[in-house]
């Protein structure tokens, strides 16, 4: 356990390095099964790492280790643990674990009051049109779930691009974008050190449905159109400025003027650009990372069952 239960730890401060350019560089399908995995992968073997790290604790408080018929004496010679390291772990732990429960508590209450309230909505073709001034278009899960699209969104937009946005939150629904969603935050309530990673996420899957309605349309250009039409016409309806939302202000790169963008910027270059491929090696790397993670949560865990058998007393 010196150095296996410490990686997971360690691969997590780096892990949000790469969120952005993987996300950038690869096609956005893949990029959001990595990066929900990663993030899913990462805050479960990192857990565990604080879960392990605490036993090695426990065991050294006679009373504790007596109810295991564990030797605290013989613990705290072989534990290369330090127990202030221990109990830190093991307030984390508890940090963790309560963050997860109430994300996952939450969210699924969202999601039964969101299908609920899909299926009440009269549909067609699981369309929904609300009579509503504001530009604004969404999908709601469900069984099946529906399309909300005011009648404001509707008159900005013309024929074609009313295809378009259409395509776009079927993708939503049919590929259950949510989902990966909610598996990204999951991991990061678990470890906050993977919020970026949760918030690339809600980038890649607008990317994925993008992508969506460019198959449908086969038009990139005017679904780049579509998609910074709509995202100004919603944006006007809001107390901020379409430059400031679209991150299109403040401190300018010059290496890449993208590179402090907002969302929508990035994907409209991205439409407007080639297609990206799926890159294996930065999936075989990511793999690779995960893989690495595992493995040190099983030698850790390997280790600790070890050194139980070694204290254990009769």
């Amino acid at each position: 356990m010196r150095i296996a239960v410490y990686l997971p730890l360690l691969l997590c401060l780096f892990a949000p390095l790469g969120a952005r350019p993987l996300s950038e560089r690869c096609e956005p399908r893949l990029a959001t099964w990595l990066l929900t995995l990663s993030s899913l992968l990462l805050g479960a073997t990192s857990t565990l790492s604080l879960g392990l790290l605490a036993i090695t604790g426990l065991i050294r408080i006679p009373q504790l280790a007596a109810l295991g018929h564990w030797s605290a004496h013989t613990a705290q010679h072989d534990d290369p643990t330090e127990l202030s390291i221990a109990l830190l772990a093991g307030l984390l732990l508890g940090g963790a674990v309560l963050m997860a429960a109430r994300m996952l508590w939450r969210r699924a209450r969202s999601l039964a009051a969101v299908a609920a309230e899909a299926a009440c909505l009269p549909t067609q073709d699981r369309l929904v049109v609300v009579d509503d001034d504001i530009p604004d278009a969404f999908a709601l899960p469900g069984m099946p779930g529906r399309i909300v699209v005011s009648t404001g969104m509707l008159h900005t937009l013309d024929e074609t691009e009313h295809d378009i946005l259409l395509a776009h939150e079927r993708a939503h629904l049919t590929a259950h974008h949510y989902a990966f969603v909610a598996l990204a935050q999951l991991g990061a309530a678990a470890n906050p050190l993977l919020r970026p990673l949760a918030t690339v996420v809600t980038y890649t899957v607008e990317r994925w449905a993008d992508e969506a309605a460019v198959t449908t349309t086969g038009d990139r250009i005017r679904v780049a159109r579509t998609v910074g039409k709509a995202a100004l016409a919603s944006y006007r309806t809001s107390a901020r400025t379409p430059g400031a939302v679209l991150g299109l202000l403040g401190r300018r790169s010059h290496r890449n003027p993208l590179a402090t963008a907002g969302p929508v910027p990035r994907r409209v270059a991205a439409l407007l650009a080639p297609p990206l491929s799926r890159r294996p090696a930065l999936a075989v790397a990511t793999a690779a990372v995960l893989a690495a993670a595992a493995l040190a949560s099983a030698e850790a865990a390997h280790d600790l069952h070890r050194l139980l058998e070694t204290v254990g007393v009769s």
